[in-house]
């Protein structure tokens, strides 16, 4: 019998780069949803910018969290952050600590990505590839947005990108270093100005087919681009480069876009990427959050 994972204060599920609540039936948190809900948890998905900076995008929560405070009478949320996602709810915790009862980075780049710094040194600023590339994912970002209801919201892949680079995560991390280790790949602060903050992410295994996981395929290859922390990363973001907080873990054996759906493979991770969602919950609720 599922244990009670009704938490104090409601979560919000914040999404990353090129992240969305729904379009059509399809729901990008779909699976967490789904089973949080079903253990009793109160959620909400906040809409925000497809593609921008971090501190937009945190600008875009932090008008949405109150929303939620006024609709639900809580006093604070608990902000869960995929990918992107992580260092929205880092901005929005550090402006209005009063409101934020903790922050959950899940793959989250923390100290930026070597795929994004290479993705980076192959558009030569100012010259036409960059202009085409910035064009073109800012059109799809803007169908993105148009579609999944979030229209209002401005976009800027050439921004997004530059926030999640190495260096544009180390000027965010100037600001806002709430909840970061003092040493490289150790654990951060658990607790700074009243906020909780937790982190796990994963690392792609390399040992399944990528005909029974064709997306973790994809992940494996782009993992190849990892230099630093070449076969310790989840195709999209370093296991040590997550790190916030208290650590629960950093290698589980799940790629970035597996830590929040299931798989669509034949074969399943384990352990289950989604009940570690439940779990959290129950452990925010022992930490009467």
């Amino acid at each position: 019998m599922q244990r009670n994972a009704t938490t104090r204060y409601p979560i919000l599920l914040v999404h990353g780069l090129f992240g969305f609540e729904r379009i059509g039936h399809f729901e990008l948190f779909h699976d967490v949803k789904y089973a949080l809900k079903a253990a009793g948890s109160r959620l909400f998905v906040p809409h925000l910018s497809v593609t921008h900076s971090n501190e937009m995008r945190g600008e875009q929560l932090l008008a949405q969290i109150e929303c939620v405070l006024r609709g639900t009478g809580a006093e604070k949320v608990n902000l869960i952050g995929h990918s992107q996602g992580a260092l929205a709810a880092r901005y929005a915790a550090a402006l209005a600590p009063d409101v934020v009862a903790s922050v959950t980075s899940v793959s989250g780049p923390n100290h930026g990505s070597e795929l994004a710094d290479c993705l980076r040194k192959a558009l030569v600023p100012g010259e036409l590839p960059e202009a085409v590339a910035q064009n073109v994912a800012t059109q799809f970002a803007d169908l993105l947005s148009l579609i999944s209801g979030s229209a209002e919201f401005t976009q800027n892949a050439l921004a997004a990108l530059n926030a999640l680079t190495t260096v544009g995560v180390g000027h965010f991390n100037d600001k806002f270093p709430q909840g970061l280790p003092h040493t490289w790949g150790g654990q951060g602060p658990g607790q700074v100005n009243g906020v909780r903050y937790y982190s796990w992410s994963g690392v792609v295994p390399q040992n399944t087919l990528p005909a029974l996981n064709p997306v973790q395929g994809i992940c494996r290859t782009l993992s190849r681009y990892f230099t630093t922390e070449a076969q310790q990363n989840d195709g999209f973001v370093g296991r040590y480069s997550s790190h916030l907080g208290q650590v629960i873990r950093s290698d589980y054996p799940v790629d970035h876009l597996g830590s929040v759906r299931r798989s669509v493979g034949l074969v399943a991770p384990e352990p289950d990427p989604i009940g570690l969602y439940v779990e959290h919950a129950l452990r925010l609720k022992d930490a009467d959050l």
